[in-house]
């Protein structure tokens, strides 16, 4: 028995020792391989996490937003005026979104431009006229105000605009338009990026900042709107990349704070207040990463600066690379262009920017295209209607009494001349227009018609026909 159990414990040392010399000595190593065990977390787990966005499965949440947002997106009709151009594709479609309860429309400019006929469709069906309050290119927004005279006493429903600096990579978005002219549609995605620049603006001066989104825009979504799960304007629906013509997945909206104060600029100046920095820039490449030592690929180089420009009176220099702007991170250079681009001349931002290694900060007071903190002068059109003297020439136009063998049971005024961007012009009205009523007053001459407009009060309206086309006409224009 004493030796049997010899035998049996020298056999079970032999093995031990023969395994632990193929372990140590024989055997690759082997990286341990450990179960990957994911647990669900609970709902309220996920509420208090910082990172945590609606589950797409909670179907309540995109529709209390739907509900709020449909009303305030519109579909847009735009054309020419030429019946000739309308055979030769002188229409366009889109949408826009409703911002003000006295029917100013944020849209694209592509939408509506070289348009003279612009109607909106609302949510209810209802349509209205509309006029063009101010374009830019170098954003690709518009403003368009539904004429108050068709209005009346109506308050429309408007969208609130939301913080796209607070919006993230990975939030859940909706955008709501009018693709293929389906009135109202909502569709549901991520944010997929931020300061996208995709190159689809033509000019030196143009802000190309988008989000990116995977929520689905077709042709007509132009113009409409991208809102957060609450139901407030986070963007406004661009552009998509594709080559087929429809949606392949990429989709671009200008961010709402930039809409906010190209918005505000047009309705008040009727054009962009543009602050400038006087800087070029470039994106940091790897060569600058290595020449000034950067831990990132974050921010943006100057590659000069001009002469009497606002960055040079506040002491930027060439070489140095800005990384924040009032407080919000610039990684790349749309993302500067963004930022700066929510300024006017004048105003004063806050630059954070690295030189030589060190972190600096200085005030900048921009200026604009002319090197000045001057503004435009202000849309207005107070006191110039007010007296009969220079009259004709402060609405941007020549008329004179018809007197016309063609028309001898017609009495009126006809317009000679309209000026380039006078008030007149921009009612979209075309030489030769016979005015044959203001406000629904009747007139028979120049000094009837003169009277009446300075009599006139808030918004004028000038009923009337052109010889080249049927039917009636009116045009519209805010006195105050």
């Amino acid at each position: 028995m004493k030796n049997v159990l010899m035998v049996l414990a020298i056999s079970i040392l032999s093995s031990g020792l023969t395994l632990g010399i193929y372990k140590y000595y024989i055997e690759e190593p082997v990286t341990p391989v450990r179960d990957v065990i994911i647990k669900e977390a609970s709902f309220a787990k996920q509420v208090n996490h910082p990172n945590y966005y609606p589950d797409i499965t909670n179907v309540s949440s995109f529709k209390d937003a739907a509900d709020l947002v449909r009303p305030t997106v519109v579909h847009i009709h735009s054309s020419s005026g030429d019946r000739y151009d309308r055979l030769f594709g002188g229409e366009s479609s889109g949408s826009g979104v409703i911002v003000s309860e006295d029917g100013y429309i944020v849209t694209n400019n592509h939408v509506i431009s070289g348009a003279k006929e612009v109607t909106v469709t609302l949510n209810n069906k209802r349509t209205y006229e509309a006029k063009i309050i101010g374009t830019d290119k170098t954003t690709d927004l518009a403003v368009i105000k539904i004429k108050k005279r068709d209005l009346k006493d109506v308050k429309l429903p408007m969208l609130q605009f939301g913080n796209s600096d607070d919006v993230s990579v990975g939030e859940w978005v909706l955008a709501v338009g009018n693709p293929f002219n389906l009135t109202s549609t909502v569709t549901a995605g991520i944010v997929s990026a931020k300061g996208r620049n995709i190159d689809i603006l033509d000019g030196a001066y143009d802000i190309e900042s988008f989000i990116q989104t995977d929520a689905v825009v077709n042709p007509g979504n132009s113009g409409g709107a991208l809102v957060d799960t609450d139901g407030n304007l986070i963007g406004i629906n661009t552009a998509i990349i594709t080559r087929s013509g429809r949606y392949e997945g990429y989709s671009f909206a200008v961010p709402a704070n930039l809409v906010r104060k190209v918005m505000q600029d047009l309705i008040e100046f009727g054009e962009v207040q543009r602050g400038f920095l006087g800087v070029t820039i470039k994106d940091i490449s790897d060569e600058i990463a290595d020449e000034n030592k950067l831990e990132s690929m974050d921010g943006v180089y100057i590659q000069g600066v001009g002469e009497e420009s606002a960055a040079e009176e506040a002491g930027l220099q060439r070489g140095d690379i800005i990384v924040k702007v009032n407080g919000i991170d610039v990684k790349s250079s749309p993302e500067l262009q963004e930022q700066v681009g929510l300024f006017r001349p004048g105003e004063k931002i806050a630059v954070i920017f690295l030189r030589e290694g060190k972190l600096k900060s200085t005030e900048v007071i921009l200026k604009n295209g002319s090197n000045t903190i001057a503004l435009g002068e202000k849309r207005s059109t107070s006191g110039f209607l007010n007296s009969k003297e220079n009259l004709l020439e402060n609405l941007g136009i020549a008329a004179e009494t018809l007197d016309d063998d063609e028309f001898k049971d017609t009495e009126g005024v006809i317009i000679t001349k309209i000026d380039k961007d006078g008030i007149i012009e921009g009612t979209n009205m075309e030489r030769e227009f016979i005015i044959t009523s203001v406000n629904n007053q009747k007139i028979s001459s120049l000094e009837e018609f003169k009277d009446a407009i300075v009599d006139a009060e808030g918004e004028i309206v000038l009923d009337g026909f052109y010889k080249k086309y049927p039917g009636e006409y009116s045009y519209v224009f805010d006195k105050d």
